[in-house]
């Protein structure tokens, strides 16, 4: 380790002690700033236009706009928006107010709204000339449906600059602790870079009093120069703690548990991030805000946007499909995959849970429901949105608050990670959904049969293992989830097909009269067991296409891949492919496992649910957790 390193290793404090000692009292204010008026992301990846679109000829920095004459700069943008439905319907502040300063040329300056429907009306309109500040407000009474307010600023003669954009609130009257949690598990350099972006934007972090570090890996993101610079930078601020890898559950669990035991913590809020997103410290700054103003504690929610199409919206608001062990669908008013830059969220939509890429949990909350449960991986977010639901405590997914994630497409869906989605999300449905045991058996059964049709036999021996870890109770969750990750890679790694390989090395080795297969046919909904009972008889019998082919991602659903013997199919990811072949054998072995793990299902439904309802308190208790941690409570 080089010098600058070893310093910066002795400033970050590496201790519990250090973590309950940051939160503090914050100064008293007059008015809270809710949000910044910012003209340029931290990031050349992310477009101008998603915080301010101009019409002629103007230069930005973050944090100021020069406008040349003639030129319009219109802020109804993403970032831009002020939520003036989400303040209305969930604080009780009456009026909000934008100060900005401006400097030489001439300019007319409007505050807009809009409704529900997106129409636009002028809230008041003002001429400035020279240099000085100038202050409009806009009253928060006509938004319970929708609508945003955003300002627009237009050149007579001169040039103009627009720069230190706030709105504003009546500040309360104490402000709340608060602490971002990030856990970590060998992505020490997206780590470093997720905390240096916040650690750069000194205004975002000022009511911020302490940056947690989980790391839960062997490559730790400490041994990085640049974390050393970030520590000097954020000072007594961050802070670093190790522990074995419990997942995202138990790294989030570490930081909620030891941000909330700290002394003056009964109020303190407790923003969760993930490493590897595309931060916007704005989104710390206005989720944190909005905390401040609810007329009670909520769960403030960012919303995620893609990392690889930066303007696009991955979904307004969720809520789950606990019958389906579904996680996500629309919640009304919703929107999934738009482009933002050419469409609002002008509907007031409420939200189910908040994935945990960016939300924050305020401590009263964790004081009512307990900590997460040690599901490891997948559904620990949803859960712990359901349970705050089912105990009072709304969920509120902020329009103008994002951060940039992985795409979801670009995951293959035949991967480890399955074995935690279906055996959490039926952990979750037993506690909280209906827990028809027929119901349930029934759907699980199907999709295990297209999986087995489709010749994704390790997928859906991945299927059947989870259904048989979650009837085994809620003591298979006593570790944590540690030892069952090996064992879901060695039962995947028995299957051929599982494995992801370079397309031009299956290429090398194909026939070359493989042709690529491509079929946009989609059975009726009403139709689709006829299609599938079809499918499973061909494959039995042989009777499917002998030709090598290859099918492209797009374009392999169940129906399509399971007409041919052999398959080579593209990895969602885009970076490699799959082999399928039919084997009889496993298809009759896996169908006969399935069939006897969705009986037991069916049977064992009531008794499963009574188990983890009841389990529930003692497995997300504090006393739990810190058992897994390997500390003492």
């Amino acid at each position: 380790m080089d010098q600058a390193a070893a310093v910066g290793e002795a400033a970050i404090a590496n201790d519990v002690e250090a973590l309950r000692s940051a939160l503090g009292e914050h100064e008293k204010r007059d008015r809270l700033v809710a949000q910044r008026g910012l003209f340029a992301a931290t990031s050349a990846r992310v477009p101008q236009k998603m915080y301010v679109a101009v019409k002629g000829d103007a230069a930005a920095t973050r944090s100021e706009l020069t406008l040349r004459e003639g030129t319009r700069a219109d802020t109804n943008t993403y970032f831009g928006r002020f939520a003036a439905s989400f303040w209305q319907r969930w604080t009780a502040v009456t009026a909000v107010r934008l100060d900005l300063t401006y400097a030489t040329g001439a300019a007319a300056v409007s505050l807009w709204a809009s409704d529900a429907k997106g129409r636009k009306r002028l809230v008041v309109r003002e001429r400035v000339e020279g240099s000085g500040t100038l202050t409009l407000e806009g009253r928060l009474d006509r938004f319970v449906d929708g609508g945003a307010m955003w300002f627009e600023a237009e050149t007579d003669t001169g040039d103009l600059t627009i720069g230190e954009v706030r709105w504003t609130v009546p500040a309360p009257e104490t402000l709340r602790p608060a602490a971002v949690v990030i856990c970590t598990f060998n992505r020490a350099d997206d780590c470093a870079a997720t905390v240096g972006t916040l650690a750069t934007d000194a205004e975002a972090m000022a009511d911020i009093d302490a940056v947690c570090v989980v790391d839960q890996g062997t490559d730790r993101v400490q041994s990085r120069p640049a974390f050393a610079e970030i520590s000097a930078t954020l000072g007594r601020k961050l802070v670093y703690l190790t522990q074995p890898n419990l997942g995202g559950a138990g790294g989030f669990a570490r930081g909620m548990h030891e941000v909330t035991s700290a002394p003056g913590s009964a109020h303190a809020n407790v923003i969760l991030m993930d490493d590897d997103i595309l931060c916007e410290p704005e989104t710390v700054l206005r989720m944190n805000a909005f905390a401040n103003m609810t007329a009670k504690p909520a769960i403030i929610g960012a919303q995620m946007l893609s990392l690889s199409n930066p303007q696009i919206l991955h979904v307004s608001a969720e809520r789950e499909v606990l019958d389906e062990i579904k996680a996500g669908t629309l919640t009304p008013g919703a929107m999934m995959g738009v482009d933002l830059v050419k469409k609002r969220q002008e509907e007031r939509f409420d939200a189910g849970w908040n994935g945990w890429w960016t939300c924050l949990l305020p401590a009263e909350i964790i004081a009512d429901c307990g900590l997460p449960l040690p599901l490891f991986f997948q559904w620990d977010d949803i859960e712990y949105g359901i349970r705050a639901r089912f105990a009072g405590h709304p969920t509120v997914t902020l329009p103008n608050a994002g951060v940039w994630h992985a795409d979801f497409h670009l995951k293959d869906y035949d991967d480890w990670a399955r074995y935690f989605s279906i055996r959490n999300g039926l952990i979750v449905s037993s506690i909280y959904g209906r827990f028809d045991g027929t119901t349930l058996a029934k759907y699980l059964f199907r999709k295990i049969s297209e999986l087995i049709v489709s010749m994704q036999y390790g997928l859906a021996a991945t299927f059947i293992q989870a259904a048989e870890d979650f009837l085994k109770g809620p003591s298979f969750l006593d570790d944590g989830g540690q030892e069952v990750l090996g064992a879901i890679r060695e039962l995947r790694s028995r299957y051929p097909e599982t494995v992801a390989r370079p397309a031009v090395e299956v290429g090398a080795e194909a026939d070359p009269h493989t042709q690529m297969d491509v079929w946009k046919f989609e059975p009726d909904e009403s139709r689709e067991g006829l299609v599938l009972a079809k499918r499973a008889v061909q494959q039995f019998l042989g009777r499917v296409d002998g030709r090598p082919v290859t099918i492209p991602a797009h374009y392999a659903d169940w129906w399509h891949v399971s007409l041919f013997s052999q398959a080579t199919v593209t990895d969602a990811s885009q970076g490699a492919v799959r082999v399928r072949r039919r084997d009889k054998q496993a298809a009759i072995e896996l169908a006969r496992q399935a069939a006897k793990v969705c009986w037991r299902l069916r049977k064992e439904a009531p008794r499963m649910k009574t188990a983890y309802t009841e389990a529930l308190p003692r497995i997300t208790s504090r006393e739990n957790w810190t058992r897994l941690f390997g500390t003492e409570v």
